[in-house]
């Protein structure tokens, strides 16, 4: 029976490989011959036994370790006993030997954790790259800025697209700060001092987790400090965030008495079961939902960072969902965000429309500092505008038209400087310098 979404609506193949039940079992195996393989080093098994053992433990199946779960309770042992099945008597009285539990499912998590920063670091590089071209490519198409949803200072479309830019090119950066703090497993015992392994027990760590292409955590009790999970789970809800923010912008520039952005709508796509004239942006809508699902695990992460002593069991449920949850469903936004910026259509006649409508309006500034520039007092400049541009909203007038007609504004200006103060293209400051040193930068910092 199919409960869960992400079984057969959302998520990649590929990460949903890395989170399976099956990936778990086989790379909690990898930790148990590895350790097997580092006794063996030490001499304490010898080591072709070990390497036929490794073959034979191919061997166990999921089913079976879930069977022998069922009987005993615990997920680990279960593991355990269905290894020691496979293999030679000699190397089975050495398998799990000096370990405790998690000393295989937090290792094992973590070779699930390093495979995932490998998709989510290649999609974002590539996000990355779409959004910069989209920066540059829209750097000089003049558009409409708007602040609290009304009519604001022109912008251009690279602008925005450069701002996202880099916030993306921040991810990426975090994502390779977090690495050599995430990545890291342990074989420390019990209560994380080894005991079981005596001296050797550095030496031992170091050598499984060479072989995992791990590092060593710094000290752990029986668990890794859950601080290290908790930033995996903060990284993903920002970059969600992030992903969420370019999707609802999308969202507002689709709406019809806007029309200036457009996600792709396939041939025989349907919008509506009842309104055959809908194009719904249910990509963007789609990653605004589950962005906010994914926000929702960073408090739950928190809380299993909080533990009795050496530790308790309260972390285990929990994180068997949020690791699973939080990596599948980030990587299925992201990679919807791919799509979307992929196959974005930008209607550049209704943009220069939209810029129009607001009748010059949105170029009041300029006029205000135009006024300071020529003697007038700025905070009176403001005044005066400001009385006129109210005028022009009353009389349905442009800005234009109606500071032609005071006399307070023509002792200063002629009507020629008037039009060109009011050009949008003409009020932009260093805004396509701007995109390019962003995009220059972006591309420093990810190597594209």
């Amino acid at each position: 029976m199919i409960v869960h979404p992400i079984d057969y609506r959302y998520g990649t193949s590929e990460m949903k490989r890395i989170w399976s039940e099956e990936s778990k079992i086989k790379r909690m195996i990898w930790v148990e011959i590895a350790l097997l393989r580092a006794l063996a080093k030490k001499g304490y098994i010898d080591e072709e036994k070990v390497k036929v053992a490794q073959k034979q433990a191919l061997k166990v199946t999921p089913e079976r370790v879930r069977e022998i779960e069922r009987e005993i309770r615990h997920d680990v042992m279960a593991l355990v006993k269905a290894i020691s099945e496979v293999v030679d008597e000699e190397v089975a009285r050495w398998v799990h030997f000096g370990a405790t539990s998690n000393d295989i499912t937090d290792t094992a998590v973590a070779t699930q954790l390093r495979d995932s920063v490998k998709i989510l670091e290649f999609k974002l590089k590539k996000l990355i790259k779409l959004v910069c071209e989209k920066a540059l490519k829209y750097k000089d198409v003049v558009c409409l800025g708007r602040t609290h949803g009304q009519p604001a200072l022109p912008t251009t479309y690279g602008f925005r697209f450069a701002v996202w830019a880099s916030e993306l090119a921040r991810h990426y950066i975090r994502l390779q700060q977090i690495k050599d703090r995430l990545l890291v497993g342990q074989m420390s015992g019990a209560v994380g001092t080894q005991a079981g392994f005596g001296k050797d027990g550095f030496e031992i760590e170091e050598e499984v987790m060479k072989l995992l292409g791990l590092k060593p955590a710094i000290i752990s009790t029986q668990i890794i400090p859950r601080d290290h999970y908790c930033e995996y789970i903060e990284f993903l809800a920002n970059l969600s965030t992030t992903l969420e923010k370019m999707a609802t912008n999308f969202r507002i520039l689709q709406r019809g008495e806007v029309g200036e952005v457009m996600e792709e709508f396939g041939k025989k796509q349907v919008g509506s079961s009842t309104m055959p004239h809908k194009r719904n942006p249910i990509d963007c809508e789609n990653i605004c939902g589950i962005a906010r699902v994914i926000r929702g695990f960073v408090e739950p992460m928190h809380q299993s960072s909080i533990l009795w002593e050496e530790r308790d069991l309260t972390n285990s449920s929990a994180e068997r969902i949020i690791l699973v949850e939080t990596s599948v469903l980030a990587d299925h936004i992201l990679t919807k965000m791919i799509r979307v910026v992929e196959r974005l259509g930008l209607d550049l006649d209704r943009i220069r429309e939209n810029l129009e409508r607001v009748r010059g309006l949105n170029l009041s500034e300029a006029v205000m500092l135009a006024l300071t520039k020529k003697g007038m007092g700025r905070q009176k400049a403001h005044e005066l505008v400001r009385e006129i541009a109210m005028r022009a909203y009353a009389n349905n007038t442009s800005l234009l038209e109606e500071l032609l007609k005071d006399e307070r504004i023509m002792r200063y200006f002629t009507n020629d400087e008037l039009e060109e103060l009011l050009k949008p293209e003409n009020y932009l400051g260093t805004a396509e310098e701007r995109v390019e040193k962003v995009v220059k930068w972006v591309k420093s910092v990810v190597g594209l």
